[in-house]
């Protein structure tokens, strides 16, 4: 299986470690942001690597170059920042089977391997990792909405949150969310997100699960969050 890896971002509020690097080579426990990524996905199985970029591209591409661990890297440019549903967007060329996106700015202590599991050993056409937060939280990031079990939609920023149930950054997908991708409206802010997208396979009909993350992760966004991030893997040392 690929894994699809967003790391266009400029990382603005992780000002000042990314006024000369970009968010993905931001160091966590002494390694870039990425190596953790990648490293979860070669844990999941994932064989090859396709990797967003934008803001300081050169500098990722210099520090992987084309393979991490013998796994391949193919990079693919993010010229404008339009949104996760664009950037996923761009690697439609280099997917014919189902694949596993992970954001490039989370750290987890544990496995995704449930997420991908769930897709092949099961009817579900796509699933989506989520954990359960309060609902301060949950109103600042995409809450799922549940029916029967299954994943009908997912909602951005709600001032009251459907659910407490959160995306992490993590979905294993079918190519056919490459159709529901060119379909999806733009949000409020022009941005195209992949929630959108996960919400339109579900209307029409095709099976989406929700699957609860075992373990924690850090959406690295804040310094403080970079701090979160490395008490969260001392912690699963």
């Amino acid at each position: 299986m690929k894994g699809v890896v967003p790391a266009a971002g400029e990382g603005t509020r992780l000002r000042p470690l990314t006024e000369d690097v970009p968010k993905g080579l931001v160091e966590v426990d002494e390694r870039p942001i990425l190596s953790h990524v990648f490293e979860t996905l070669l844990a999941a199985g994932v064989d090859e690597l396709v990797v967003v970029v934008g803001y300081r591209k050169s500098q990722i591409v210099d520090r992987f170059g084309d393979t991490y661990r013998d796994v391949p890297i193919t990079y693919v440019h993010q010229r404008e920042r339009t949104g996760l549903g664009h950037a996923v967007s761009l690697a439609e060329p280099y997917l014919e089977e189902p694949f596993v996106v992970l954001n490039g700015d989370n750290v987890f202590d544990g496995r995704i391997d449930p997420a991908i599991e769930r897709v092949r050993s099961t009817g579900a056409e796509a699933a989506v990792l989520v954990e359960e937060v309060d609902r301060e939280t949950a109103s600042e990031t995409g809450a799922v909405v549940l029916e029967d079990g299954h994943v009908t939609g997912i909602v951005e920023k709600a001032d009251d949150p459907p659910s407490k149930l959160v995306t992490t950054g993590c979905y294993v997908l079918p190519p056919r969310i490459f159709h529901a991708l060119a379909l999806a409206r733009p949000a409020d802010s022009g941005e195209f997100e992949l929630s959108e997208a996960v919400g339109l396979l579900a209307r029409a009909g095709r099976r989406v699960d929700a699957v609860r993350l075992p373990g924690s992760r850090v959406n690295v966004n804040t310094p403080a969050d970079r701090e979160r991030a490395e008490r969260l893997l001392e912690r699963s040392e």
